[in-house]
């Protein structure tokens, strides 16, 4: 028999009404200043995942036994990035308001804000958790204060001092730096201390946002702003289950540029972050 064409995640294929989490995807890269194409990178996570299995041996789970929708790609200005980001909050507002968890993929960096705005909202003592090259802390990049290189600043914006933690921090200016050592925590060049923020932050609301060129560019070359001395698979892996266990109220990835890894080794391993991560905060949500 005949099976309905459908692109998805795999294993994501719940209707919205029955699902705990809402994945969608937000291909915007306007402000890219170095490599463009991770507006691509949505598309091909889904195309991919297909390589995958839904079941997965580090966690003993598989994706069918949860419910999770993906709502597909949002259509997002590429002239104008305020309407972009409006969009992004609108739809991350509508997915909280139905007592669901948003998961977006992107897209470059600056999505996040957008994600981010909706869920300061509803959730104003929310921390940030922030996997990262890049310290993204400028005030402007190029005239721009809405630019990939300024959104954690943006977030800072929303939230204040203290509850912004960034992790494998290992490039930025250095007065970005020292915004950084007073304004945040920062953990930079490793993942060591993840544990130990994850004792701090229980019981307060977390939004998670990972930025694929964490990894070190041997493991994952497929980013726009590729940074020699991430760490690897494993180890971002490890940090992803960790901070799953505290109450997460939002989470994307973003930064895959799929076209500057020919071999698709770099979507192959943002495609098993996704299944893993995914899993890891289903759990989490029974």
């Amino acid at each position: 028999m005949l099976k309905t064409n459908s692109d998805t995640f795999i294993g994501c294929e719940a209707a919205f009404t029955a699902a705990d989490i809402v994945l969608f995807g937000a291909p915007f890269d306007s402000t890219t200043s170095f490599r463009p194409g991770t507006r691509f990178a949505s598309r091909s996570i889904r195309g991919d995942s297909y390589g995958l299995e839904v079941y997965s041996p580090y966690q003993d789970k598989e994706l069918t036994d949860y419910h999770i929708c993906d709502a597909g790609d949002l259509e997002l200005s590429f002239g104008r990035t305020d309407l972009a980001l409006s969009d992004i909050s609108e739809t991350t507002r509508m997915i909280l308001s139905h007592g669901k968890l948003p998961f977006m993929i992107g897209g470059e960096h600056l999505v996040t804000l957008g994600a981010f705005r909706a869920v300061a909202e509803k959730y104003p003592d929310v921390h940030v958790i922030q996997f990262d090259a890049h310290t993204d802390l400028r005030q402007e990049y190029l005239g721009a204060e809405l630019s990939h290189a300024t959104v954690i600043r943006r977030i800072w914006d929303v939230i204040g001092d203290g509850r912004i933690h960034s992790f494998g921090i290992r490039s930025g200016e250095k007065a970005e730096f020292e915004f950084a050592r007073a304004h945040t925590h920062l953990y930079p060049f490793h993942l060591n201390r993840v544990e130990e923020v994850v004792q701090k932050l229980t019981g307060k609301p977390v939004y998670i946002t990972l930025d694929l060129d964490v990894l070190d560019p041997a493991v994952f070359p497929g980013t726009g702003t590729p940074e020699a001395g991430g760490v690897d698979f494993m180890t971002l892996l490890s940090a992803l289950l960790a901070v799953s266990k505290l109450q997460v109220v939002g989470a994307d990835m973003t930064e895959l540029s799929p076209q500057y890894d020919l071999s698709g080794a770099s979507t192959a391993t943002a495609c098993k972050l996704v299944r893993e991560w995914l899993l890891a905060l289903s759990a989490r949500q029974l």
